[in-house]
């Protein structure tokens, strides 16, 4: 096994919803070897009787990625993030994600949330300046 660590940053969330809805992740780095396994955690509280439960994973300089939801007994991953690596289990009122044989590529933030925030393709929009301006010392 490779000594090369890896860090994945979970983003403290505390993410409003409808009614009390929330998401609660605890903060902090995860320190982990290439090819170990880990489990972050995820926990929510909903006014819903069923709920969908997405993970994101955001690099750096990048935007928040789908990876997986899960409902009831349904199970979707994205096509990027396989079910023999990334999987997560919606248990009474979490869903922890289990990353197995890590990657260095997985250093990242990761994001629980429920319903979803992250759709469609994300567009930068660069806007030219108009005028030049000159500062004065």
């Amino acid at each position: 096994m490779t000594a090369m660590l890896l860090s994945v940053y979970l983003l403290v969330a505390s993410s409003k919803c409808k009614g009390e809805d929330k998401v609660i992740q605890p903060g902090g780095e995860v320190i982990a070897a290439e090819g170990d396994s880990l489990t972050l955690n995820c926990s929510f509280e909903t006014s819903f009787s069923q709920s969908y439960l997405f993970w994101y994973k955001q690099e750096v300089n990048s935007y928040p990625k789908y990876m997986l939801k899960r409902y009831s007994t349904t199970k979707e991953n994205s096509p990027e993030f396989k079910e023999d690596r990334f999987d997560a289990e919606l248990k009474d009122k979490s869903v922890p994600l289990k990353i197995q044989k890590l990657h260095v590529s997985d250093s990242a933030v990761y994001y629980c949330a429920l319903r979803p925030t992250v759709t469609g393709n994300s567009k930068t929009l660069y806007k030219k300046p108009t005028e030049q301006r000159q500062q004065l010392l």
